[in-house]
């Protein structure tokens, strides 16, 4: 499968709205209004100064969405979606190994990334590890589900001289002074 990335255009609009609404995304929070997509692209929410969307495209196909964020800060988060036919397939991992090497290399300004996920997110807590990211957080009933479960939220990072060393470095869990 030939995998790419294609920047987000307003063109691609009605194409946005239709992906995000066209399906469940179990581990998302709130719905999708086709609407409020609409006002959120005419408004440059998905490509302006501070976040850049992009399609991935698999065999010339959208196959799922990249959407990078808080990019004027020293530490972008990213938001990662892959439609229902195409999970299981490597889009995850190779998106996060994209996205980690653009950033880093496009933006000089990065010192780290950050992603979070539910903790019953096991495919993409894989994504995280398999891409060189660090388990680095865990807020315990942080991640209010539709239906009002909470769930656990992981945050996972991958530091830029981690990422040039092709190493992992682990926080240092233990780092409190007894009592």
């Amino acid at each position: 499968m030939h995998i790419e990335f294609a920047r987000f255009s307003p063109a691609d609009t009605e194409a946005l709205a239709a992906f995000l609404t066209g399906e469940e995304w179990p581990y998302h929070v709130g719905t999708q209004d086709p609407e409020a997509i609409r006002r959120r692209a005419a408004e440059g929410g998905y490509d302006d100064e501070e976040t850049r969307t992009f399609w991935i495209l698999a065999d010339g196909r959208r196959a799922g969405l990249v959407r990078l964020q808080d990019l004027a800060d020293d530490t972008p988060l990213f938001d990662l979606r892959i439609g229902l036919p195409w999970r299981g397939l490597g889009l995850g991992t190779a998106a996060v190994v994209w996205l980690t090497a653009y950033l880093f290399t496009e933006l000089p300004q990065i010192l780290r990334i950050e992603g979070t996920t539910r903790q019953d997110n096991h495919a993409m807590r894989k994504v995280f590890r398999k891409s060189g990211y660090a388990k680095e957080a865990h807020y315990r009933q942080a991640w209010p589900a539709q239906d009002g479960t909470l769930y656990d939220s992981i945050g996972y990072a991958i530091l830029r001289d981690d990422w040039l060393a092709g190493t992992v470095t682990p926080p240092d869990w233990d780092d409190e002074q007894p009592a």
